[in-house]
């Protein structure tokens, strides 16, 4: 990465690996078992200004980009202590604020959520639609200068720890009578907005929810952005949060890859170390080399945004959250696998990753979508939906 990687971003890449080694899986894992949310790592990293590294400086940011944020998230992850709440909290929301929101909006939340002192999640998913954008039934009408809004969402993170949730709800176009994307900040105590935990069978400290909106009634000034700018907004927040779900499961692959050859370069059970032999040694090479051109393509995803290019960087975030999940989960498997029994023990720490790396498979898109997104817009084949 050094042929590519400028000497800023190898200085924040060293830095932030200096503060998660401080933390490292041990952290996260007591975290993930006394049923708390790793703070302390949050509230140090946001102390630095990793979290919003990203973020405009005149609100307290690094005056960065998605680049500078996937390089800290990848390098939390790499050290067994990823933030998922960076996906969404200075990824999808700040990204979404600081490029359409209110100057009212930008100041009362980019500087929290650029310090990590407010948090924000993001609300899209809903059970009868996935992220489908055009089929979602959470619907938000006009009652004189307010917003109305009611419907369902599911499998959102963080939503305990949120100061506010960004919510898609979908308004009605005035000409045509379609139902339009739109963009609303809830807060975490307004009435008729409740949350219900989803038990998972997954070691996080970020838990899930579904949320439910009966009648939520938000002043004009919740509203980010235009209400007729419908998909541009949407996807200026979407194609970060892949480029980070990337950076999510590269940082873990790399994890796991790094304790496999670890132990496979000491573990001896015949004349030599296990490491030294090839049915061991490959699969690692190979992996290694998967995520290495996995974060390539995270990167010019990255770049492409950062420069303002939308259309390119959503062919390539797509390109690269599929090559990064597809890598990480690989990564997993075969380092749990070159630990035998060991790989399933707590000590080691690789078991619970099995679970998380699939994550990144179908969330916050399944990988087939993705293939249907690359062999419709990149290949121009037809559509079979």
């Amino acid at each position: 990465m050094n042929v590519i990687e400028s000497a800023e971003h190898r200085d924040l890449r060293a830095a932030v690996a200096r503060l998660a080694g401080r933390y490292g899986r041990e952290y996260f894992a007591t975290a993930v078992r006394e049923g708390r949310h790793a703070d302390e790592l949050w509230e140090e990293a946001g102390k630095h200004g990793y979290l919003g590294v990203n973020l405009p400086e005149e609100y307290g940011g690094g005056g960065g980009g998605i680049a500078e944020l996937a390089l800290v998230l990848e390098e939390l992850g790499a050290a067994g202590c990823p933030l998922l709440l960076m996906v969404v909290s200075p990824a999808i929301c700040g990204t979404v604020i600081a490029r359409f929101g209110t100057d009212e909006q930008k100041r009362a939340w980019l500087p929290g959520l650029a310090s990590g002192t407010l948090k924000m999640a993001f609300g899209i998913t809903e059970p009868d639609a996935g992220s489908n954008s055009h089929r979602l039934t959470t619907t938000a009408r006009r009652d004189g200068t307010d917003w109305i809004l009611n419907g369902r969402k599911v499998f959102i993170s963080g939503v305990d720890a949120a100061d506010a949730t960004l919510i898609v709800g979908r308004t009605e176009d005035a000409g045509t009578g379609r139902l339009k994307p739109c963009l609303f900040v809830v807060g975490r105590d307004t009435p008729g907005f409740t949350r219900r935990s989803i038990a998972m069978e997954l070691a996080s400290p970020e838990k899930q929810f579904e949320l439910l909106l009966d009648d939520v009634r938000l002043p004009a000034e919740a509203l980010v952005g235009d209400e007729d700018a419908g998909l541009l907004q949407l996807f200026a927040g979407l194609n970060p949060e892949r480029i980070m779900t990337a950076a999510f499961a590269i940082g873990m692959g790399r994890y796991a890859v790094t304790r496999a050859v670890d132990y496979a370069r000491t573990r001896q059970v015949w004349d030599a170390p296990i490491g030294a032999h090839q049915a061991v040694a490959h699969p690692l090479a190979r992996s290694h080399i998967e995520l290495e051109l996995a974060r390539l393509m995270m990167y010019k995803a990255a770049h492409l945004y950062d420069a303002g290019d939308d259309a390119g960087a959503g062919e390539a975030a797509n390109m690269a959250k599929y090559a990064a999940a597809e890598a990480a989960v690989r990564a997993v498997d075969q380092a749990v696998h070159t630990l035998g029994g060991n790989g399933l023990t707590a000590e080691y720490g690789l078991a619970s990753l099995i679970t998380a790396a699939r994550v990144a498979r179908v969330a916050p898109v399944s990988r087939e979508m993705i293939l249907n997104y690359v062999s419709h817009q990149t290949l121009g084949l037809p559509k079979s939906y």
